[in-house]
């Protein structure tokens, strides 16, 4: 027979991508900035320099919380050109807002928080980025010392750490802050809380994963002065606290029951000392000093339950956690194939 028999060619080899295919991945910087104008002249072009570097595709996410300096004409400046996008929200609505705004308009598949005031160094995301090569989901950036800091800071943090943590469900890490690396899978966690108080240094404990610490030593403020004052310090652990903890409410009642035995058994001797021996009972001293320490008592548990009830209103309320007042620049998103 003359039939032909159709030759069958044996599939080319297709080589296996790289793994993690570094080139293929790409990184997000957010920058939250409240009048830090001067400092953005410095960190972006050094940001710039180091991104460029890793040969990743890359973005600068520079969130304006409603600065009142030349924060915004600097980010706008900038967001001329290609790989920055400026967020410019319309008033100042904290930090936890800004990072929110940021991590919301990222696009990486890995996302970098860090200050604008230089006291991040950029050059620990190259440490950061063989962490996450390494299988790490966060890397997250922790203070080696704080010699910097006064005394009452130093322990004002120490307290409100081992109070956040007295639950054993999760440990918030001491000593780190915003400075960190995420994995897209991470943000999209973060992203997917319903809540409206956010506090992030919890939230991020709390979403979990594979997390890695990076310790560093944050170098002087460039210029300026930090706008978190000992005010806003303060009322920033009364929102963590309350935001992942229980246990106010539960010393109350505690501290209740340990005041009403005592109380109940006294007022019962009083009773059998009358009836058994006939004293009079005496004391308007006695009874004014109790009045005045159970009222006082009230009161503190009031304004416990008062701080509950007051952050399920501003949950109740439903509103938006930002609103946007001007958004550009060209960033992951916009490029091309």
């Amino acid at each position: 027979m003359n039939a032909r028999t159709p030759l069958h060619r044996a599939p080319e080899a297709v080589p296996a991508p790289t793994a993690p295919e570094a080139r293929t991945r790409s990184l997000s910087c957010v920058i939250p900035c409240f009048n830090e104008g001067p400092n953005l002249r410095r960190l972006l072009p050094l940001l710039e320099d180091i991104l460029w570097s890793t040969h990743l595709s890359w973005e600068i996410v520079i969130v304006d919380d409603g600065s009142t300096d030349d924060t915004a004409a600097v980010a706008e400046a900038w967001c001329e050109l290609r790989g920055f996008r400026c967020i410019s929200l319309s008033r100042n609505f904290g930090k936890e807002a800004a990072l929110t705004a940021g991590l919301a308009a990222a696009v990486g598949d890995a996302v970098v928080l860090l200050d604008g005031d230089l006291q991040h160094p950029p050059e620990l995301l190259h440490a950061m980025l063989a962490q996450w090569r390494a299988g790490a989901e966060v890397v997250y950036a922790v203070r080696e010392r704080r010699d910097d800091e006064s005394r009452f800071k130093r322990l004002g943090s120490r307290l409100f750490y081992r109070l956040l943590n007295a639950s054993d469900r999760f440990a918030v890490p001491e000593d780190a802050g915003d400075f960190r690396l995420m994995d897209r899978k991470v943000v999209d966690a973060l992203m997917r809380l319903p809540e409206r108080g956010r506090f992030m240094k919890g939230l991020y404990a709390w979403v979990g994963f594979r997390a890695v610490a990076l310790p560093y030593t944050p170098a002087p403020r460039a210029e300026g002065h930090s706008s978190f004052n000992a005010r806003r310090l303060v009322l920033l652990a009364l929102d963590g606290l309350t935001a992942f903890t229980t246990w106010p409410l539960r010393m109350v009642s505690v501290a209740g029951l340990a005041i009403a035995l005592p109380a109940f058994a006294y007022g019962l001797y009083l009773c059998v000392e009358r009836l058994l021996f006939g004293n009079a009972v005496s004391g308007w001293t006695t009874i004014v000093v109790s009045l005045m320490f159970f009222i006082g008592i009230q009161l503190i548990s009031t304004g416990i339950l008062g701080e509950y009830v007051a952050r399920i209103y501003e949950e109740s309320k439903g509103r938006p956690l930002y609103v946007v007042r001007r958004e550009g620049g060209s960033g992951l998103a916009t490029e091309g194939p």
